[in-house]
Protein backbone atom coordinates (compact mmCIF):
# COMPACT_ATOMS: atom_id res chain seq x y z
CA UNK A 1 0.00 0.00 0.00
CA UNK A 2 1.18 3.25 -0.86
CA UNK A 3 0.96 6.17 1.93
CA UNK A 4 1.55 10.39 1.32
CA UNK A 5 4.65 10.26 4.04
CA UNK A 6 7.76 8.81 4.24
CA UNK A 7 10.63 8.22 6.84
CA UNK A 8 12.42 11.38 7.82
CA UNK A 9 9.06 13.57 6.31
CA UNK A 10 7.69 16.95 8.65
CA UNK A 11 4.39 16.26 9.64
CA UNK A 12 1.77 17.56 12.02
CA UNK A 13 -0.98 15.44 14.25
CA UNK A 14 -4.09 16.68 13.01
CA UNK A 15 -6.34 14.60 15.34
CA UNK A 16 -6.47 12.83 18.63
CA UNK A 17 -4.65 13.29 22.04
CA UNK A 18 -1.59 14.67 19.93
CA UNK A 19 -3.48 17.03 18.12
CA UNK A 20 -1.15 19.64 16.83
CA UNK A 21 2.02 18.32 17.58
CA UNK A 22 4.45 18.33 14.87
CA UNK A 23 7.63 16.09 14.60
CA UNK A 24 9.85 13.54 12.00
CA UNK A 25 8.69 10.33 10.88
CA UNK A 26 10.55 7.45 12.74
CA UNK A 27 8.57 4.88 10.89
CA UNK A 28 6.13 4.27 8.97
CA UNK A 29 4.04 0.73 8.49
CA UNK A 30 1.90 1.29 5.40
CA UNK A 31 0.26 -2.51 5.67
CA UNK A 32 -1.08 -1.30 9.03
CA UNK A 33 -1.44 2.38 8.05
CA UNK A 34 0.26 3.49 10.55
CA UNK A 35 3.20 6.12 11.46
CA UNK A 36 5.11 7.48 14.65
CA UNK A 37 6.11 10.37 14.98
CA UNK A 38 8.92 11.98 17.18
CA UNK A 39 7.84 13.51 20.18
CA UNK A 40 3.53 12.69 19.44
CA UNK A 41 1.87 9.68 21.07
CA UNK A 42 4.20 9.12 23.75
CA UNK A 43 3.94 5.85 25.78
CA UNK A 44 5.41 4.07 28.95
CA UNK A 45 6.35 0.61 28.35
CA UNK A 46 8.24 -1.34 30.90
CA UNK A 47 11.12 -3.07 30.22
CA UNK A 48 12.87 -6.73 31.51
CA UNK A 49 16.15 -6.32 33.16
CA UNK A 50 18.80 -7.06 30.39
CA UNK A 51 23.03 -5.99 29.68
CA UNK A 52 21.89 -2.68 28.12
CA UNK A 53 19.32 -1.64 30.76
CA UNK A 54 20.67 -3.76 34.49
CA UNK A 55 17.79 -1.66 36.48
CA UNK A 56 14.68 -2.32 34.15
CA UNK A 57 11.62 -0.22 34.97
CA UNK A 58 9.82 1.76 32.55
CA UNK A 59 10.74 4.08 29.51
CA UNK A 60 9.07 6.48 27.44
CA UNK A 61 8.31 5.42 23.80
CA UNK A 62 6.65 7.11 20.61
CA UNK A 63 3.86 5.30 19.59
CA UNK A 64 2.22 4.75 16.70
CA UNK A 65 -0.73 7.01 15.12
CA UNK A 66 -3.12 6.56 12.29
CA UNK A 67 -1.73 7.32 8.88
CA UNK A 68 -5.25 9.71 8.09
CA UNK A 69 -4.32 11.67 11.12
CA UNK A 70 -1.10 12.81 10.43
CA UNK A 71 -0.57 15.77 7.68
CA UNK A 72 2.85 16.64 5.71
CA UNK A 73 3.86 19.83 6.15
CA UNK A 74 6.06 21.52 3.42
Amino acid sequence: MKSHVKKGDEVEVISGGSKGKRGKVLSVNAKKQQVVVEGARTMKKAIRRSEQNPDGGIVDQDGPIHLSNVKKLG
